[in-house]
């Protein structure tokens, strides 16, 4: 019977090669993340994490509320400084960069919390997801974000503010996507909204991951991300717990225990 794969120092090892652990897609590495660590003040947070995403691969960060899993990100995409570590995207070190670079490299990240612009119509927060790349002010990039998502070319004269929350969720996702990136990262886009609204999301990251993008989902419901996902990582406390296929990790112990303290 498959095992979540506990993080020793062989499977360290091979985690940072270029060749893909059992059950990983043999496409190249796109996000490459080593020793990462981060510190607010003197108190550690993030405890030397190491995990990958490959091209075209969905990858999910599971682990309970406060485990780190959101400052992780935050750290890789710049918004919060590194104590150490290394973070390489595409064979580059991007460790130095600042987040609009970042964002220029081809990582976009949906921040948790419906984050849009209230005071401006649905087109025009669409409009600003074609800044964060060279294209900026390209209009023709809003029809793929309408194929997506029919309801926001139903209100795209509407102001964000008259939105649902699931919608202004929905917004910034489409965001995301209008910017063209390479890797799609999510964080927590699940939260507050209703079962309906996180499955028609995690749909569409799961086709724009078959098109090609990369997706790095973080989430706290296990059963809907592992049923789009193609490899996890389970974050406990700052630490990577154990990783594996979807099969893997509902199979083992270790999800029990990150979650129920088992």
């Amino acid at each position: 019977m498959p095992t979540t794969i506990p993080l020793d120092d062989a499977v360290r090892s091979s985690v940072l090669s270029t060749a893909p652990l059992p059950g990983r897609t043999d496409s190249p590495v796109l996000l490459q993340v080593q020793g990462l660590r981060v510190a607010y003040g003197k108190a550690e947070v993030v405890h030397g994490v190491d995990f990958e995403v490959r091209r075209g691969e969905f990858v999910v960060l599971l682990g309970r509320n406060g485990a780190g899993k959101s400052t992780m990100l935050h750290a890789l995409c710049g918004l919060v400084p590194k104590k150490a570590g290394q973070v390489r995207f595409d064979g580059r070190d991007i460790g130095a960069l600042d987040p609009r670079a970042i964002v220029r490299a081809g990582i976009v990240n949906v921040l948790e919390g419906h984050r849009v612009f209230t005071q401006l119509s649905v087109e025009d927060n669409l409009l600003v997801g074609t800044y964060a790349r060279k294209s900026s002010g390209d209009r023709s990039r809003l029809g793929r974000a309408y194929e997506l998502f029919p309801e926001l070319h139903e209100r795209r004269h509407q102001l964000a503010s008259r939105l649902s929350g699931g919608q202004q969720q929905i917004l910034a996702v489409a965001q995301g996507i209008i910017a063209e990136p390479q890797l799609l990262i999510l964080d927590e886009p699940s939260g507050g909204l209703a079962p309906i609204v996180i499955d028609r999301i995690l749909k569409v990251a799961r086709e724009l991951c078959d098109s090609g993008i990369s997706i790095l989902l973080v989430e706290q419901l296990v059963k809907e991300a592992l049923q789009y996902a193609d490899y996890s990582y389970l974050i406990e406390t700052g630490t990577v717990g154990g990783h594996g296929t979807p099969a893997e990790v509902q199979a083992g112990e270790l999800i029990s225990r990150i979650y129920l303290g088992g």
